[in-house]
């Protein structure tokens, strides 16, 4: 993306001043597009569908029922409409419960999209798990849209008129494999969806959604207990007790906030069978319907590639970061020291999020949570403006510019905050920047703005290098 005159070439290098109007659609261009799920039972051509849409082959797609194996998303774009498209995963035929599992992955796309489009084999016509997604959908308050596929000729269309009894509005007859009908629906829903995505946003002023994770056993069930006085969730000292999410509405702090407790991770998605995988599911659902997780970690034993793993999957989603260091009752100063220097050299990439030492069994410190994750969620909400960060970033570079690459010093020509939930810069510059350059960039936003418990993301947009003379 760029800001360009007739030519192509940027209006101004000199200064560091833009208009409220530019600045304005550059951050419309960058604001995180609506996200479209595509769900339903195995082997209805979900992924056909995806492959469909996009105008080329991305999605996995065998004449296999359950080959989707996890949520995945793609960048879509319709007339010029820019959006993601969610393909999600497909269940083996002979799973125990099918139409549980596929409302599942419906409860799923309700939480992570801002429309839905259910997939239906309208030559088998509705079964019970499509029945069971189709109750669910009703009532998600989101866009949602019926694909009648597989009907290839005119004559199938009796077929997908059937699909009415859904309950779910008026069934599109389409063919995924050879494209008919595909355009009209895509007309449909781009009719419907909103312009920016809306999900992961603080649901118009209601209580703040945080998920609670880790890896299993670590005690996330046991703290929720403790921070609603009840015995809310099973608790039992075997790993991986807990596996459906339990929304809870907690008071705390003067607050009504809403904790999901989800399934410990185990191992990874591909690697995960049966139950396991369906918990994997729906805690990448949690994290991403959350707006900050707390990330519980065992104090008293040594730090786990599980327990990172799980800290990548809250920093990609973008969420808000509270680390609970539970079971501190158990930690002697031994442990105490050896924490110390696994946190300095494993967590280095999540210094600047608050942590605090906990005990649910005991209650120690819980109380501490409430402002950890109050200082959390006003660094993902903090907005920086255009000014000030343009006078920031114009005092940095002066002291430390930007390393010389391929003979030519890269300058920044101009900086805008693109988004909030979490804060994303973007840079207009006349080069590319060092992923280090970037880093100390990052460094300096904290020192100067806080932003502490968020991650802070700085995209890069190099000028496009035109023939013919600039303009002043």
């Amino acid at each position: 993306m760029s800001v360009s005159d007739g030519d192509g070439t940027w209006s101004d290098e000199s200064d560091w001043e833009f208009s409220d109007e530019v600045a304005e659609v550059l951050e419309e261009a960058a604001a995180p597009p609506p996200v479209v799920a595509v769900v339903g039972r195995p082997n209805v051509g979900k992924s056909t569908l995806v492959n469909r849409i996009l105008g080329r082959r991305e999605a996995v797609v065998q004449d296999i029922p359950g080959v989707t194996r996890d949520r995945v998303s793609y960048d879509a774009n319709w007339l010029g409409r820019r959006f993601m498209v969610q393909d999600t995963g497909g269940w083996e035929p002979d799973a125990k419960g099918l139409q549980q599992l596929v409302a599942d992955q419906a409860l799923v796309a309700m939480r992570t999209a801002d429309a839905i489009i259910l997939v239906v084999d309208a030559v088998v016509g509705a079964t019970s798990a499509d029945e069971a997604a189709a109750r669910m959908l009703r009532k998600s308050g989101k866009p949602v849209f019926l694909a009648a596929n597989k009907v290839d000729t005119q004559r199938g269309e009796s077929d997908a008129a059937a699909l009415w009894s859904l309950g779910i509005g008026e069934p599109h007859p389409i063919s995924a494999m050879h494209g008919r009908g595909v355009a009209d629906l895509l007309d449909t829903v781009m009719e419907k969806l909103p312009e920016v995505s809306e999900v992961g946003g603080s649901g118009g002023g209601g209580p703040r959604r945080v998920a609670l994770v880790g890896k299993p056993n670590v005690g996330k069930s046991s703290l929720l207990n403790r921070l609603a006085g009840d015995e809310r969730s099973v608790v039992h000292d075997v790993a991986g007790t807990t596996v459906d999410p339990v929304d809870s509405l907690i008071e705390l702090g003067g607050k009504t906030w809403r904790f999901v407790d989800t399934a410990g991770l185990r191992r990874k998605v591909g690697q995960a069978s049966g139950h396991e995988f369906y918990a994997s599911v729906r805690t990448h659902g949690a994290i991403d319907a959350a707006e900050v997780a707390i990330m519980l970690i065992d104090a008293s034993q040594p730090l786990t590639e599980q327990d990172l793993r799980v800290l990548s999957m809250v920093i990609e989603a973008g969420r808000a970061l509270v680390i609970a260091f539970n079971k501190w009752d158990l930690v002697d100063e031994d442990r105490r020291y050896l924490l110390d220097k696994e946190i300095d050299r494993e967590l280095v990439q999540v210094q600047w999020a608050p942590r605090v030492n906990i005990s649910a069994m005991t209650g120690r410190a819980v109380q501490k949570l409430v402002p950890a994750l109050e200082t959390s969620l006003g660094s993902w909400d903090k907005r920086i403006s255009t000014g000030q960060l343009n006078a920031f970033l114009k005092e940095v570079v002066a002291a430390t510019p930007p390393p010389v690459r391929g003979g030519k010093q890269p300058r920044i020509l101009f900086a805008t905050q693109a988004a909030t939930r979490p804060p994303t810069f973007v840079l207009f510059t006349s080069g590319f920047l060092e992923a280090g350059y970037r880093r100390f960039l990052e460094r300096r936003l904290r020192e100067t703005f806080g932003f502490e418990g968020s991650p802070v993301r700085i995209n890069v947009r190099v000028r496009e290098k035109r023939g013919g003379p600039k303009k002043r």
